[in-house]
């Protein structure tokens, strides 16, 4: 197995990735710099675009790359949405960005290509189809225009409405004017989704690829591409370059994957990839490049910088991953390496292929096979991510949960175990189906009809703990006490030092209403993990809980405290400044109960007893305005309130 190493990425990255052999260097950009179009075509074969494709039709696409250089061996960096669009706006591979999985944040101390374009004076604007890249997931740094608008209740948009939306914006103008009376260059990045499963594409190519619906999408997706490409160099300053790139692809079936993000062969990592505008000589090339290169090219384009360009031909080690499993599952990671005619796949022992004369990859060279320089290097020393990496970041609402489950991505709710014996993804093919139903089933609150598929997961992979802790959770929401009591001790015999277990374990017992035994586990995980979110608002439930519980056994202390705690813990969500301000003026503590009863807004049920209780504070601190505040109490009483204040002594 691959052991994990610190992140210690940027450095190694790019000993391992940017180090090459340049045998003819890229020219600088003519002036005056191009308008740029960067067309991202989600879940896209390499096969199933362009001119060497079969049982298709693409003339859009296949006009552009008979203008520029097409890539018949290009590589993204990782089969998922979110990091391979990282690594092409970054440079950088997940190990350098530190994003593996969809719905992770791309780190504001990772310059992005559209701020580096914005410096040099380029209008920037990106239209994306799909929540996956939503803005809040961090790539909207740099661009004026960041347009995610999607049909009502849903969560992606077609090819064609996504173009129309462009179209109107290239017709709107150039906006401000540059140096002179020149219009500033504008960078456009337009991402279209549409080949995504479930793949229903529309009329005539529904009727047309009837019998292959995923080609028929890639077709509707090449109709618009052809509308846009006119649209932008009709609409954009000139001169135009361009650049066509997949993210992913979609295995189809291809060594047991139907869809994409679990394994690193060819029918998800093998991509399309065309650049046509200034500097690039039209052709074709073998030569293996990865998509991360785009990031280089817009750089190269707007005179930022030559190095890693496709405008320069530049041999590298291209290498790539396939983290989700081992995030998710705790099975091997996956690093993937091309060099020439092979390519090599690391995980618990290295699979080897030569491309050249096996594409599909049906025979296993192995470790023996004599590979290029550096590329055995080059996997070995590539970073494995921290499990911790899996855990979703705190602006991963229940929404987007829902909305990235409604697409097909359901993360881990758990950090995995790295187990001596993990299996290897390319060996648990058969459980991916599972899994997938299992964990769409969860996220949507289909907990008995996700609970047969956790218990059929749990069988055949007995150390996934992620399985084990749905399986607790499912039960514990379903009220199936002593099931998820027995469901959480298998987890906990599992990974008896998880922090995970404690959480959700804390979560079952505040469901259950146990506050004393859910407190202990829940204060443990916040003091570790301040930032966990559900752990924070489990602990002030159960604060509040256990103050409303003091308080009416007259605890004073006890119940300030817990309300304290609470308090301390969600400010904004605190509403319980009544019973805090009551119980700090019975404890005698005048201007902290002062300050409590201040923060009761008019509209809480309790406003009258807070005025009635705010005006005997202030009569006991001597304020000026206490008769003022006695004539409130008195105006907006209660029939509760009213029988109190009659009867006070402090307002006589």
């Amino acid at each position: 197995m691959i052991s994990v190493k610190p992140l210690d990425v940027l450095l190694c990255l790019m000993v391992i990735a940017c180090c090459s052999c340049s045998r003819t260097p890229p020219t600088s950009a003519p002036a005056p710099r191009p308008s740029i179009l960067l067309i991202t075509l989600d879940t896209t074969r390499a096969d199933a675009i362009g001119p060497e494709a079969s049982g298709i039709e693409t003339p859009a696409f296949n006009a552009v790359a008979a203008r520029g250089l097409r890539f018949r061996q290009a590589y993204a960096a990782v089969p998922e949405t979110l990091p391979s669009h990282t690594s092409m706006l970054t440079g950088l591979y997940p190990g350098g960005h530190a994003v593996h999985e969809n719905a992770r944040y791309v780190s504001a101390a990772t310059p992005l290509a559209a701020e580096r374009l914005a410096q040099a004076g380029y209008r920037t604007a990106a239209f994306v189809s799909s929540f996956a890249l939503s803005r809040r997931f961090g790539l909207a740094r740099g661009f004026e225009t960041y347009d995610e608008t999607f049909p009502e209740g849903q969560s992606e948009r077609t090819a064609r409405e996504t173009t129309d939306r462009v179209l109107a914006f290239l017709s709107a103008g150039p906006g401000p004017q540059g140096e002179g009376s020149s219009p500033r260059p504008l960078f456009l990045w337009v991402h279209f989704y549409d080949p995504h499963a479930p793949y229903t594409p529309p009329e005539p190519f529904r009727t047309k690829y009837a019998g292959h619906p995923y080609l028929g999408e890639v077709a509707a997706m090449d109709e618009q591409i052809g509308r846009l490409v006119e649209g932008f160099e009709r609409g954009a300053p000139s001169p135009t370059a361009i650049v066509l790139a997949a993210d992913h692809g979609e295995g189809l079936g291809d060594h047991g994957e139907a869809f994409h993000g679990d394994l690193v062969y060819q029918s998800t990592m093998h991509v399309p990839l065309v650049v046509e505008g200034p500097g690039v000589t039209p052709g074709t090339t073998d030569l293996p490049v990865s998509t991360r290169r785009v990031f280089f090219t817009l750089l190269d384009w707007a005179g930022l910088g030559v190095e890693h360009s496709l405008r320069g031909e530049q041999e590298e080690v291209v290498l790539g991953e396939g983290m989700k499993p081992f995030l998710e599952y705790g099975w091997q990671p996956q690093i993937m390496a091309v060099s020439g005619r092979y390519k090599s796949i690391l995980t618990s022992r290295l699979e080897t292929y030569d491309l050249a004369a096996d594409p599909r990859e049906t025979r296993d060279l192995g470790s023996g096979a004599a590979l290029p320089g550096g590329m055995r290097k080059a996997l070995e020393d590539y970073p494995v991510p921290s499990p911790d990496a899996a855990r979703a970041p705190a602006n991963l609402d229940d929404d987007a949960k829902r909305r990235l489950a409604s697409l097909g991505y359901v993360s881990a709710g758990s950090a995995p175990l790295v187990r001596k014996d993990a299996p290897r993804p390319a060996d648990m093919t058969k459980l991916l189906p599972s899994i997938d139903r299992a964990s769409g089933l969860f996220t949507a609150g289909k907990y008995a009809e996700a609970i047969p598929l956790l218990e059929q997961i749990r069988a055949a992979d007995p150390g996934n703990i992620d399985a084990a802790l749905r399986l607790a959770v499912a039960h514990s929401s379903l009220g199936h006490e002593q099931q998820a009591l027995a469901a959480f001790q298998r987890a906990a015999a599992m990974a008896p030092n998880s922090q995970d277990v404690r959480t959700y374990l804390g979560l079952h017992y505040t469901r259950m209403k146990q506050w004393n035994r859910a407190a202990p586990l829940l204060e443990q995980v916040v003091a570790e993990s301040p930032d966990r979110l559900t752990a924070v608002e489990a602990l002030a439930t159960v604060k509040t809980a256990l103050g409303e519980e003091a308080m009416s056994q007259g605890k004073t202390a006890e119940a300030i405290a817990d309300f304290e705690r609470a308090r301390a813990l969600q400010p904004a969500a605190f509403t319980h400044d009544l019973e805090l301000g009551v119980l700090y003026l019975d404890a005698r503590r005048f201007e902290e109960a002062r300050q409590a009863l201040d923060r009761v807004p008019s509209t809480n049920p309790g406003y009258p007893m807070a005025l009635f209780k705010r005006a005997q504070v202030s009569v006991l601190l001597r304020e000026p305005d206490a008769p003022a505040r006695i004539a409130l109490a008195r105006e907006k009483a209660d029939a509760t309130t009213k029988a109190l204040i009659e009867r006070e002594r402090l307002f006589r």
